[in-house]
């Protein structure tokens, strides 16, 4: 009851993004449910709607925080190419519930401002390491080979989270990318 009396007291909607998280880590987004949050949170099954309006919302909510915290991954490799391909399967391999609701439009609202804000910050910061890899040597289409990179590492994350890497691959998804990210940057 302690518990459940926290949230009422201005902590609801970290409660509900938490046990959104949790819920979709065990079935999926796609399964999740408000009423399902409601009851792993110990509020009244209106909770969560009077916080998110709907699922979409909610969904909305975590892709925002989602790009928020693969922006600070991204900045936190000071440009560094390599270690932002790294960062990014990283990011894809320990915060799962959140990269299966990012980039999945058809679960959120793609226009919503804070989602848009929050996504910029992510582009911002990985063509920021993209652009470093000119180093004087010549031009570099950064919005391109930005596009190019993300491909690159967004489906390395991908093809690890579905298991469909041969195993020759290795245990370790920081190591592997970076074999495969050294690739481009040579």
């Amino acid at each position: 009851m302690t518990e459940t009396r926290a949230y009422h007291h201005g902590d609801l909607r970290r409660a509900l993004l938490a046990a959104a998280l949790e819920a979709i880590e065990e079935v999926g987004p796609a399964a999740l449910s408000l009423r399902d949050l409601a009851r792993r949170a110990g509020v009244s099954h209106a909770a969560p709607a009077h916080h998110f309006g709907d699922k979409a919302g909610l969904l909305t909510a975590l892709a925002a925080q989602g790009f928020d915290l693969l922006a600070q991954a991204l900045v936190a490799t000071h440009d560094d190419f390599l270690e932002a391909g790294v960062a990014y399967v990283d990011f894809a391999v320990t915060h799962r519930a959140y990269f299966e609701v990012m980039f999945r439009p058809e679960l959120h609202r793609a226009d919503d401002p804070e989602l848009i804000a929050a996504r910029e910050r992510s582009g911002a910061a990985l063509r920021s390491g993209v652009a470093a890899l000119s180093g004087g040597g010549g031009p570099v289409d950064t919005d391109r080979d930005a596009l190019a990179a993300w491909s690159i590492a967004h489906g390395f994350a991908t093809l690890w989270l579905s298991g469909a890497l041969p195993e020759r691959v290795g245990g370790n998804p920081r190591e592997a990318a970076r074999v495969v990210l050294r690739r481009l940057s040579a």
